[in-house]
């Protein structure tokens, strides 16, 4: 069975707890964990606040000897042990991939905690870059319990394969205020 795509992903914070939200692609309805801040409209760097705003998504990535390739529409590229993303201001890479050993400021993308199972990386700060507005606001998989993000959107595993099934590269997604 082929599942029409969509072409806005929308994300709403809860009004009990701004770190929590609902995430609706069509028909599919996924809660979801929020920045520990909850959402911002002037995002920037470390304030733990999922940006507000429509982006797109630029591609998604995936751990290989964790998961089989996912179903999606989107450009998917497996994560590596030696990636890295760029989180510091002083960096002219500041917000991209990088090759690890980096000696900046950086995330790992290679993890042991499963969070970057699935990673798609939206389009938050992009073009143009400009430093210290916010670096790697992904959506990725979520904490037991959808504790809270650094910034991003988090998803339970259980739901991701579902979610990429119906997205694509004209998908967009809009973080509500």
């Amino acid at each position: 069975m082929k599942l029409s795509r969509v072409n806005v992903i929308r994300v709403f914070r809860s009004p009990l707890d701004h770190k929590r939200g609902r995430l609706e692609a069509g028909n599919l309805v996924i809660p979801c964990a929020l920045g520990r801040s909850g959402t911002a409209y002037a995002k920037r760097e470390g304030d733990g606040a999922s940006p507000v705003g429509r982006f797109a998504i630029l591609q998604a990535f995936y751990r290989p000897d964790h998961i089989p390739r996912p179903r999606t529409g989107l450009r998917l590229r497996p994560i590596r042990p030696t990636d890295g993303w760029s989180d510091d201001v002083k960096d002219r890479r500041y917000n991209r991939l990088v090759p690890l050993p980096c000696p900046t400021g950086h995330e790992k993308m290679w993890r042991d905690d499963h969070l970057y199972d699935v990673v798609l990386d939206i389009a938050w700060n992009r073009r143009p870059i400009r430093r210290g507005r916010g670096s790697a606001i992904f959506l990725h998989l979520a904490r037991p319990g959808l504790l809270p993000t650094e910034g991003c959107v988090a998803v339970d595993k259980r739901m991701i394969r579902r979610l990429l099934e119906r997205i694509g590269p004209n998908t967009r997604i809009e973080i509500v205020g």
